[in-house]
């Protein structure tokens, strides 16, 4: 078997792989998904709770792993807490590098013949035909709703036509406020990409920036086993290859193994390399001695799928996701967002969880206009699905202050926010007012004995002098440890007490 030889050159130990599908047996897969750091459980936790699979958390922070048949990918791209998906071809959870450079890379060019690509690639080839149908029903549907404005239009006169510009112009949609990929140390050479590890062994996810799944409906339809051209050869599929390392005792750089593993891939495939328009992305993660070979399902990180209008500090949908599931919430329970910036965590609660009421509010008019903007859009978005029933999500914006919020004592069951780091918005030196104050204020809107709260901060010296002396009304649980663009934060799962809070203290 392909894993027996793999195994055998090079003297590493080959997770177990599928084994090859029989004759008329069912496709299955094992996918990658990375997530934000700090979170694999809450991912995996999803992953059994919705399609019913046991998932592996890598040693690697920010993967986890988890068995699926083929037919389970429109469900695993449904999936709210990961930003990436690949479908691993194998993996190595012991692979001895050799110390000599020119071995190390010459025994990763051997690997690539000796490897099971046929699975994955019908796996590529299936969800590539998904993310097709998927283009085909985006576009059916504006070509219907464009068919309805003409019948309108026909049938209505300009009444219908000017209640239509009109509601155009308030739920407009800044095409260009589209949020910039997160700057990486990424090297090219020859139609192959490689990322270096070395400088922050704990890597940030963010690496997963760059490529998006069935919703986005965007992407190659080249597909490996029918493409043809007019002449009715098969069409040469275009690929590059991904390399992430993180490790101090490889004797080769990121861009070299990519380099010389992507040359491998070109050979045996007989693919052609092209680093912008490519139908196939190989990856190749190095974490110290643990070696994944896979391809690519996503185009683009899955957290970017309710975020039209973005701001300085515009939050992960995935990571507002895992924050939300720590506090569990339950039907009819009030949630609040008292600094809610874009909106990423009520837009996301309100999706997710449309049977309880979310209320977002900021003391920044342009955030909270950039929030509305983000609601209408996810409003015309609903508008447009297919089988769409809703009219609306329960989720309202205010415009108000942190430390005088206009809501009743004991009135809210759950807070989550992204707290100023004192960096790009505010400064440390405010947050030693600002932090007690905000304590102080959720504690008393949140109903005391079942009341929680999930606050993340990178001022993590700040927030633990504020939360001491609020020890009367908030109790510390669980802590997550975060990498919010490349800065180490924390997610701190907190309880209300049954103190009332209404009397104003002395912070310090």
């Amino acid at each position: 078997m392909a894993e027996a030889e793999a195994a055998g050159g090079v003297g590493e130990a080959p997770a177990p792989a599928p084994a090859p599908a029989e004759e008329g047996a069912e496709l299955t897969a094992v996918i990658g998904a990375t997530v934000p750091t700090g979170f694999e459980l809450t991912a995996a936790e999803e992953v059994q709770e919705k399609l019913g699979s046991a998932s592996r958390i890598s040693r690697d922070r920010g993967k986890i792993y988890f068995e699926v048949p083929a037919r389970g990918l429109p469900q695993v791209h449904r999936l709210r807490s990961v930003d990436n998906l690949f479908v691993v071809v194998q993996e190595f959870k012991d692979y001895q590098f050799k110390e000599n450079k020119e071995d190390a890379l010459k025994d990763l060019e051997d690997l690539v013949k000796k490897l099971p690509w046929t699975n994955p690639l019908k796996v590529w080839e299936l969800n590539n035909s998904l993310k097709k149908k998927k283009t085909k029903r985006k576009k059916h549907n504006l070509q219907s709703t464009a068919s309805k404005e003409k019948l309108n239009e026909d049938g209505q006169g300009e009444g219908t036509d000017q209640k239509d510009a009109s509601k155009q112009e308030g739920c407009a949609q800044n095409t260009a406020g589209v949020e910039p990929a997160s700057g990486q140390d990424t090297e090219t050479t020859q139609g192959v990409t490689s990322r270096n590890g070395e400088e922050e062994e704990e890597e940030d996810n963010e690496q997963a920036d760059a490529k998006d799944e069935l919703q986005a409906g965007s992407g190659s339809e080249t597909k490996a086993g029918d493409s043809k051209t007019s002449e009715g050869e098969a069409k040469v599929l275009k690929f590059r290859v991904t390399c992430n390392r993180a490790g101090d005792k490889h004797s080769f750089t990121s861009n070299e193994a990519a380099r010389d593993f992507g040359g491998a891939v070109q050979e045996h495939f007989q693919w052609k390399a092209d680093m912008t328009n490519f139908d196939v992305e190989v990856l190749l993660n190095i974490h110290n001695n643990e070696v994944v070979v896979g391809i690519a399902l996503t185009e683009e990180s899955l957290h970017r799928r309710n975020i039209t209008h973005f701001g300085p500090t515009t939050l992960r949908s995935t990571l507002a996701y895992g924050m939300l599931r720590l506090c569990d919430p339950q039907p009819t329970d009030i949630i609040v967002d008292p600094m809610c910036g874009t909106g990423a965590i009520p837009i996301e609660g309100a999706t997710e969880w449309p049977s309880c009421y979310h209320i977002a509010g900021d003391n920044n008019p342009q955030a909270v206009k950039r929030a509305a903007n983000n609601i209408c859009s996810l409003l015309k978005k609903n508008e447009n699905k297919e089988s769409s029933t809703s009219l609306g999500i329960p989720l309202d914006i205010i415009q108000w202050d942190i430390c005088n919020l206009p809501l009743r004592t004991g009135s809210v069951d759950i807070i989550v926010t992204d707290m100023p780091f004192g960096k790009r918005i505010g400064s440390k030196k405010k947050n030693w007012d600002l932090y007690p104050a905000c304590l102080m204020e959720m504690g008393r809107i949140c109903t005391p004995g079942t009341g929680r709260a999930a606050l993340l901060t990178q001022d993590k010296k700040c927030f633990a002098k504020a939360l001491s002396r609020m020890g009367h009304i908030w109790r510390k649980g669980q802590t997550v440890w975060v990498n919010v663009g490349g800065l180490h934060a924390a997610v701190y799962l907190l309880k209300r007490t049954w103190e009332r809070a209404e009397e104003k203290r002395s912070f310090w």
